[in-house]
């Protein structure tokens, strides 16, 4: 086998091997812990957006399509650290691709404890876009979150594209193989 057999057979078989998951966060099993544990998030972002600093979490740490999840945002002002006190209202889109912009209200929430809690259930796997929007000093603020629901399929659009070139290698390099086995085949009748 040649190095760019070998090597075409190697990224292939990484494009495709499925993704090792494991079922335990920080040394803890994650299953069957309800979306009120205290367990760390499967995500945390924390982004500035105008004069607020805004940290948003996903609880629990594998949101699983049919269980219950809870949402937490925290949001502070960045010159003087004090927290956001208005209502913040919390919806929901398809984040996958070829989608409509269609969104869905998930709730509006007071905060306690200067954090805003959103519970959630989603029926269907997939990826989507939690927005929480909230107005401040007169001017509104919207934050956008992506957040996603069951496992993911294995192979994406770079798995699928790598797999293709891939194959074309493999493809180009069989043809011509055959070629110049058909070449030295002729040249060998025309010298006897």
């Amino acid at each position: 086998m040649t190095g760019l057999a070998r090597m075409v057979l190697v990224w292939t078989l990484a494009a495709v091997a499925a993704p090792v998951q494991a079922h335990h966060v920080l040394g803890r099993p994650s299953y069957g812990l309800s979306e009120d544990r205290n367990t760390p998030p499967s995500m945390q972002v924390e982004t500035q957006i105008g004069e607020y600093f805004v940290t948003f979490m996903v609880f629990p740490a594998t949101p699983e399509p049919g269980e219950p999840g809870r949402l937490n945002l925290h949001a502070a002002r960045a010159d003087d650290g004090k927290s956001l006190t208005s209502p913040v209202t919390f919806t929901v889109r398809d984040g996958g691709w070829l989608t409509s912009d269609e969104e869905e209200v998930l709730g509006v929430q007071a905060p306690v404890d200067s954090v805003y809690r959103q519970g959630f259930e989603f029926s269907e796997p997939g990826d989507y876009v939690v927005s929480a929007a909230f107005e401040a000093g007169g001017e509104p603020y919207r934050v956008d979150f992506p957040l996603r629901i069951g496992s993911p399929v294995p192979v994406g659009p770079i798995g699928l594209s790598v797999t293709a070139v891939a194959l074309v290698l493999v493809a180009v390099n069989v043809l011509q193989r055959r070629r110049l086995q058909r070449l030295q085949t002729r040249r060998h009748r025309a010298g006897t």
